[in-house]
């Protein structure tokens, strides 16, 4: 498996230096967060983006996704969903990422059935358009469809490759899924894992990997017998959470603890 980490821990830094602790620590790839005050987001002309995909280029790092916001099951209008969702995609093309991600975003006013409904239509309309850029839409374990089982529901619906599923490990585990439970769900689909590490389920502050009560070993353990070999992202939280250490000081020991537990499970 191969490992990257998410610039939602290192919000706003610029992409030098974020390409650079990738390569001090081993890091394999990096999650670009596409919020506005990210460096990288779909408002970059043409020029720009050749300099970004330049720059993992020359520093030998993949560019893993493009971590956007659209939220699919929102409830509205299908046209702005589906339009966040195509300036995403046009933005991994330009980069050479070969994910974005989205999240489910469902309304406490809808029935799930809708939702799903909601989500899967406008998955299967930006799926078409995935595939002719070769780049697919991810589905996050999240919000409203914080389970593998939840997710499941509404890629089952779109029935289409270009259409998969990021698990999330922390809203699995909140959601009261084993690791097992959601690997058997979202393994037909699944694009890459997002691993961290909180306190508890009442204190999500983030913390260096190994050092809480998220079950990291299980889920490297179920993806190493099943022969999975995708991507390992560690998505700290700090951009939420001021408190939080500084994620560049534990980089080093994040790989570290990542790389044990793909020994340990081999």
């Amino acid at each position: 498996m191969k490992l990257a980490f998410s610039t939602l821990g290192v919000p706003g830094l610029p992409l030098a230096d974020v390409l650079g602790l990738a390569t001090a620590h081993g890091y394999h790839g990096v999650e670009l967060r596409a919020h506005p005050e990210e460096p990288v987001n779909p408002s970059l002309g043409p020029d720009e983006r050749a300099a970004v995909a330049a720059q993992f280029a020359a520093a030998g790092v993949e560019p893993l996704g493009v971590a956007g916001y659209a939220r699919v099951a929102a409830p509205g209008d299908d046209d702005a969903v589906i339009a966040e969702m195509r300036g995403l995609l046009d933005l991994a093309r330009d980069l050479g990422a070969p994910y974005i991600r989205v999240f489910p975003g469902g309304g406490t006013e809808q029935g799930a059935e809708e939702a799903d409904a909601v989500a899967a239509r406008r998955l299967g309309t930006a799926a078409e358009y995935a595939a002719e850029l070769g780049v697919r839409i991810l589905l996050e374990t999240h919000d409203s469809h914080r389970t593998g089982a939840d997710a499941m529901r509404v890629l089952g619906l779109v029935g289409h490759r270009q259409a998969g599923a990021l698990w999330d490990v922390m809203h699995t585990w909140l959601g009261g899924e084993q690791p097992f439970e959601s690997y058997a769900a979202l393994s037909p689909h699944l694009g890459y894992v997002q691993v961290k590490d909180i306190a508890s389920a009442e204190d999500t502050t983030p913390l260096a990997l190994g050092a809480g009560v998220l079950p990291l070993t299980e889920v490297v353990d179920v993806l190493s017998r099943h022969g999975w070999d995708g991507w390992l992202c560690w998505e700290y939280e700090k951009r939420w959470y001021e408190s939080a250490a500084p994620l560049p000081e534990l980089l080093g020991r994040g790989r570290e603890h990542l790389a044990r537990l793909l020994t340990d499970a081999a």
